[in-house]
């Protein structure tokens, strides 16, 4: 059984599927696994530390994912710089198990499909607590909401602890995150304890107690409709509802001095939470990092992947922000993989089991079809648009 770990093509993509650590692990249980040449080089991670590990070094390409049994990835499959796809360099019946975004870019699910290959998403692992140590879309979403509070915090032209000086008082900063799913969690946390004031907004009522636990206020809005799906995301709400809810934040954005927005709808474009009206009130310096800019940004201002200052105010969109700590991004991705690994390699042969929720739900193609719903009904919306 051989598995193979791919070097990341994506410009941004610093993180590494597998870490030695694991291979390791994965060695000793009789598995034979490839390293792409390169492969760990942005995250720190030497070809020599995964030859000590157990693992096989190959600089060619094509031979890595022609060979492999499983294919292990970060990033979905990009197009290659020669016009090719990484797709086309999968074995047909191999497995490729990765981020795959097969709501936001369902077409990539059909290529696997044709290429009758067994993709397993990473997006699309169920929010259960059998599950919890497969669930990539939390461990890196925690690296974000860590990482765009730093951001805001650099940005920012002021401290944000409290400081008693003889030369007087500095107040602490106050910080306002907007969802408080995992990302908005960890920013809240890392908020305090950089020694700033915390609110925090959610549609989801369920999540107060936690916004609370960490030192945080809560700012709650009653809405008259279902706000979270059955796996504890957050749903698209109605037009009525987003006014109201942008009417409540609007007095909070105001007196921030630094937003931290961190809503998504899996498959959707990023809610609107931050109008430019709200921008214009916001003080001189004040910032907003938008975590959700990679779909659209949550502030109506946002420019993916820059930073830019409108009426004042910074505004940070930053791409892919687990990426920008590539050793623990890929230690707890690497986690997450093999947790998954584990269901499917029994006795050392593939065994994808449709019968485990797991798998049912993870796996959007196999034998040549793309057989989850929510996926066919993305690529039906995409083919009508064209």
């Amino acid at each position: 059984m051989k598995i193979a770990v791919a070097k990341e093509i994506e410009v941004c993509e610093r993180r590494v599927a597998l870490i030695p650590d694991i291979v390791a692990r994965l060695v000793k249980q009789g598995l034979e696994v490839l390293v792409e040449t390169g492969a760990g080089d942005r995250a720190f991670f030497s070809d020599a530390a995964y030859e000590a590990a157990g693992a096989t070094i190959i600089a060619d390409t094509a031979r890595v994912w022609g060979e492999a049994d499983v294919v292990l990835k970060v990033s979905p499959p990009q197009e290659r710089s020669d016009g090719s796809s990484e797709v086309e360099l999968l074995r047909e019946g191999s497995v490729l198990i990765s981020f795959l975004n097969p709501l936001g870019n369902p077409a990539v699910a059909q290529k696997l499909a044709e290429r009758k290959v067994s993709a397993l998403s990473m997006e699309m692992i169920p929010r259960s607590t059998r599950a919890q140590s497969m669930d990539a879309l939390s461990s890196q979403a925690s690296i974000s909401g860590y990482k765009a509070v730093l951001i805001g915090a650099a940005a920012l032209p002021k401290y944000f602890p409290m400081l008693t000086t003889a030369a007087g008082t500095i107040a602490p900063a106050k910080v306002f995150v907007m969802g408080a799913g995992v990302a908005g969690l960890q920013a809240i946390a890392t908020a305090r304890r950089l020694g700033a004031i915390v609110e925090a907004f959610d549609i989801r009522p369920a999540v107060k107690e936690e916004v609370l636990s960490l030192g945080a206020k809560f700012v709650e809005v009653k809405l008259d409709e279902e706000t979270a799906t059955a796996g504890g995301y957050a749903r698209e709400i109605s037009e009525d509802s987003r006014r109201r809810t942008q009417e409540l934040v609007a007095a909070h954005i105001k007196t921030a001095d630094v937003v931290i927005t961190t809503a998504q709808v899996p498959g959707k474009k990023a809610p609107l939470l931050v109008t430019e009206e709200m921008v214009m009130g916001m003080k001189t310096g004040s910032v907003i990092v938008d975590i959700a800019a990679e779909q659209g940004g949550n502030c109506a201002c946002t420019e993916p992947g820059k930073d830019i200052i409108k009426h004042g105010v910074t505004i940070i969109g930053p791409i892919n922000l687990p990426s920008s700590v590539p050793v623990h991004a890929s230690q707890l991705y690497s986690k997450n993989l093999t947790s998954l690994l584990q269901l499917i390699i029994k006795n050392n042969a593939i065994q994808i089991d449709f019968g485990d929720d797991i798998i049912n739900d993870a796996c959007i193609t196999h034998a040549g079809e793309i057989r989850n719903s929510r996926v066919k009904e993305a690529l039906q919306t995409v083919v009508g648009a064209g």
